[in-house]
């Protein structure tokens, strides 16, 4: 019974000196406690502008619209190498084709028609074949327009 009241006192006292050291005022001389530390800005540190950046965390697929802010249809977000060819109808007053995205959704398209994530358009649609004309910018800053052909998947050439 001693030793239990003996544990109870110790405790009690262990108690009251906390609570009488957390209401002292800190002084001068004794460290502070640890906190969160507030960062200003000095003269020479540059602030980060994400103004016309990608956000990191979204796939490069999800940027909806293009450079002048216009809503991008479903064929521009897709590269020209990630549509397949799958349909040609020339024989009619304005040839139409379809092309196929990676998740298998169909697209028909005609001359004029805006697809590829790099401003392209269809230029022509021909027996078996889609040509679509793109523009790049190299390295150098030059603008370069580029044709690229999709040509139908026959059983003899292979998917």
């Amino acid at each position: 019974m001693k030793r239990h009241m003996t544990t109870l006192l110790v405790g009690m006292a262990l108690l009251v000196a906390r609570a009488a050291v957390a209401a002292e005022p800190e002084s001068a001389g004794a460290p502070a406690a640890p906190r969160a530390l507030a960062h200003s800005p000095s003269a020479g540190d540059a602030a980060y502008d994400p103004a016309g950046r990608r956000d990191p965390f979204r796939p490069p697929r999800a940027n909806q619209t293009t450079a002048t802010g216009e809503i991008r249809s479903p064929l521009q977000r897709y590269d020209i190498g990630q549509l397949k060819l799958v349909a040609v109808i020339y024989q009619a007053n304005e040839p139409r084709a379809v092309v196929e995205d990676d998740a298998g959704l169909g697209y028909i398209v005609k001359v004029g028609t805006a697809i590829g994530a790099n401003g392209g358009a269809v230029k022509a649609i021909e027996q078996g074949k889609l040509r679509v004309e793109e523009e790049s910018v190299d390295f150098y800053g030059d603008r370069q327009t580029s044709e690229v052909v999709m040509e139908l998947a026959t059983e003899e050439r292979g998917k």
